[in-house]
């Protein structure tokens, strides 16, 4: 489901993707957190009017997920279709993600395609046939160094990320020459020292890096549940090389050169800080093995905590998005995460918590202030925006801070993935707006009916809406339909054109907004909050 927004034909579009997600289960918010990332991303660069592409999907191959399987009593194909259809792509749906496409790595347009790549490294000397013995996750579907391992009490040792015990595997293998890459990644971070956000991430990448790289077992030969290696059908491709290179398969390698050279590489790719390496060690070091650009910006978030512990399945501290979707709504969801989290670090979530910033923030600060402005336009001026004539310091200074609001918040979510902070800069100009008509006093201006008492009214209530006009645009991208909304209360579909079609680096030319614009008082746009239902 592609947003709109117009684009430059030809252009390089700024491609973003999200991790393709494991199926072992249905999502829960950690997996949501990053999905609702990209698309605020999306979304702000089409406000911006460029042309975008938004990628995610799922990961459906590998041991893991054959396991998961068999333990259902399907088939892997079964079991994937079931949770795609079900669970992953009815959440997207309903959490407004705007992707352009969702690849599945057991589509044929993905099979086909890692096939040829991989037999063309195996053609060019970069791939060799050899032997591996070492601790296997299953859950990361990784094979662990000693160093990386941690000990149970028992002596046990343990996945650092899954706290589960390895497995020790011995099999015959491929691999691809990942050792030879070292020196060439280590240049091209020195060169790039923005790819890998944020730099303790990249300081992490670098030093593992520096350490010496091992050769990469790029084959399975004890299940089947993967892609054949073209070359020999015992074998079944590894499932990080076939998952990572959903990223050129899904924007027509081998297929559509023209789409691909279009679109490929992505500008910022959105992951999980538990499989940085894999995107920022091997991913660029098989696309230099293959001559293809190397991606613009790896990106890695933290983890969502609950109660101490990383969000997910496997410890029993997954939580459905519906579960506060019901409550809060869709809009406010996809605000909270990116307005309390500071992307690229863990952060802990609570009921309590997205409450009080719900009342405060959402339904005090921004939705008060958009039901009293346009509440006293239809009082004082039967609903049609009057004009202002009589603008002095105190308007100067809304017009300073909006200026300064939409440069922030450009900056900081466009370029620096700062959604916090964007976010931040935006609801500090909803509190100076706030702030402005306190100190204006309007209901008290109102009363005086002279000529230059209600060209004061008109001036203080034009400012207030024609700020309302610029905060719809800069959180369309957070909040779609809340900001729709707002579009609509304040008439300026009509004379403006849709919203979708505002420019966010045009948002703070004052006066956009035309006088005789019909503002009406729609529905409340955050509610209040009902008492959850206890169990």
């Amino acid at each position: 489901m592609a947003a709109t927004g117009s684009e430059k034909q030809g252009a390089k579009a700024y491609y973003v993707s999200t991790p393709i997600y494991y199926v072992n289960d249905a999502p829960h918010l950690g997996h949501a957190y990053t999905t609702v990332a990209g698309d605020v991303l999306t979304r702000w660069h089409r406000q911006r009017g460029e042309k975008v592409w938004y990628l995610t999907g799922t990961d459906e191959h590998g041991q893991k997920i054959m396991r998961t399987a068999e333990a259902n009593g399907v088939t892997p194909q079964e079991w994937c279709d079931k949770l795609v259809e079900e669970a992953w792509k009815p959440l997207w749906e309903h959490l407004n993600i705007g992707n352009d496409d969702f690849i599945r790595t057991t589509e044929k347009r993905h099979t086909d395609r890692v096939q040829e790549f991989v037999q063309d490294l195996y053609d060019k000397g970069e791939i060799y046939k050899g032997g591996y013995e070492g601790p296997y996750c299953v859950g990361c579907e990784e094979y662990k160094l000693p160093g990386d391992l941690v000990e149970a009490e028992d002596g046990t040792k343990l996945c650092p990320i899954h706290k589960k015990p390895v497995e020790i595997l011995k099999e015959e293998n491929y691999f691809f020459k990942l050792s030879e890459y070292g020196p060439k990644l280590l240049d091209f971070y020195a060169a790039n020292p923005g790819f890998i956000q944020p730099e303790s991430a990249r300081n992490e990448v670098v030093n593992f890096v520096k350490q010496g790289l091992q050769d990469l077992s790029i084959s399975r030969s004890t299940f089947d549940w993967g892609v054949p290696v073209p070359w020999d059908e015992k074998h079944v491709i590894y499932v990080w090389v076939d998952a990572l290179l959903n990223y050129a398969t899904a924007v027509g390698y081998g297929s559509n050169q023209a789409k691909f050279d279009e679109t490929f590489p992505a500008n910022v790719h959105l992951v999980g800080k538990d499989i940085l390496r894999f995107h920022a060690i091997i991913w660029p070091a098989m696309l230099m093995a293959q001559g293809l650009p190397v991606p613009g910006k790896v990106a890695a978030n933290g983890w969502l905590m609950v109660g101490g512990e990383k969000m997910s399945k496997s410890n029993l501290t997954g939580i459905k998005p519906q579960d506060l979707t019901s409550h809060f709504g869709v809009d406010a969801y996809r605000w909270y995460f990116l307005r309390a989290i500071a992307f690229g670090q863990d952060g802990s979530f609570s009921w309590e918590d997205f409450a009080a910033r719900y009342t405060s923030e959402l339904a005090n600060d921004y939705g008060n202030l958009a039901s009293r402005v346009a509440a006293m336009v239809g009082k004082y001026f039967d609903g049609a925006l009057p004009e202002a004539t009589a603008a002095g310091d105190a308007e100067k200074a809304v017009q300073d801070g909006l200026a300064k609001a939409v440069a922030s918040a450009d900056r900081k979510i466009g370029e620096e993935l700062d959604f916090q902070g964007g976010i931040l800069a935006v609801f500090d100009f909803v509190k100076q707006v706030n702030g402005y008509i306190t100190e204006q006093e309007p209901w008290k201006v109102a009363k005086d009916e002279s000529e230059e008492g209600r060209a004061r009214l008109a001036t203080i209530l034009y400012t207030a809406a024609d700020s309302l006009r610029a905060v719809a645009v800069l959180l369309n991208p957070v909040m779609p339909d809340t900001s729709q909304k707002l579009w609509d209360s304040l008439g300026a579909e009509a004379p403006l054109g849709a919203l979708a079609d505002q420019r966010v680096q045009e948002a703070g030319e004052w006066g956009r907004l035309p006088a005789g614009a019909t503002v009406t008082k729609g529905a409340v746009l955050f509610p209040r909050l009902e008492e959850p239902k206890k169990d």
